[in-house]
């Protein structure tokens, strides 16, 4: 979609919500960023993968990355609290073996991809600095961790300090943990993790849709009626 048309439907949809409404979805914008993303790895536990969702929203964190080997994700409603409105979820579910796919999507668009486990002497989170670079952090299942082909293609490996017999934290509460440390060093920091321009608006145009009732019909309907406006306009 051109600027112009996004712009105009950004003006259209805004009328449509409180003026509260939108001033909060820029004030939430400011602080969104997409230089630290979340993949899950074949959970199946929905409950789990929708308290991660949860987390990323309320730490900033747009895009979160599912991968479906074998367990389809659906949103635990119970659990997300409507995180799933505003948290851009990828998901990767076309092949047998769908880890690689988000694998290579992820380092594409340049992403360090940070597999989060207890083994494999992995660095301490108290001694993992932010690279000069996007990070995706990777997390397993609970009972089975990340598969093999997981572990052995991240760039790096993660791990939370523990004291206890217990060997893991529950995945959700491993995640905000992560997700906290990692996201209050990066706001401090000299490094360009905010949101593009375009990216916002990108972002504002599909909340705005998600607050609107039958928004596709009235997008449709909108475009419909200023075809002629809009014909060659860039």
């Amino acid at each position: 979609m051109n600027r112009k048309i996004r712009s105009e439907l950004i003006q259209f949809f805004s009328g449509m919500v409180t003026s509260e409404r939108e001033k909060l979805f820029y004030m939430v914008l400011q602080d969104r960023t997409k230089y630290i993303t979340v993949a899950l790895e074949d959970f199946y536990q929905s409950h789990n993968a929708s308290a991660v969702m949860r987390s990323c929203d309320c730490f900033g964190v747009h895009d979160m990355h599912i991968i479906e080997n074998g367990n389809e994700y659906v949103v635990n409603p119970d659990i997300a609290l409507g995180s799933s409105k505003w948290v851009n979820i990828i998901k990767y579910n076309q092949l047998n073996e769908n880890t690689s796919g988000c694998y290579h999507e992820l380092k594409k668009n340049g992403y360090r991809i940070i597999a989060t486990t207890p083994h494999m002497g992995s660095k301490m989170l108290d001694d993992f600095n932010l690279p000069d670079g996007k990070i995706a952090l990777v997390f397993g299942t609970e009972l089975e961790g990340l598969s093999v082909f997981a572990l052995e293609n991240a760039d790096e490996h993660l791990r939370i300090p523990m004291f206890g017999f217990t060997e893991s934290f529950n995945v959700s509460v491993s995640a905000s943990i992560i997700l906290y440390k990692l996201t209050s060093e990066l706001r401090k920091s000299d490094i360009n993790w905010e949101l593009t321009n375009d990216e916002k608006q990108e972002i504002l145009l599909q909340w705005l849709r998600q607050s609107v009732k039958r928004s596709k019909v009235l997008e449709n309907e909108f475009l419909k009626k200023n075809k002629a406006k809009f014909r060659n306009k860039k």
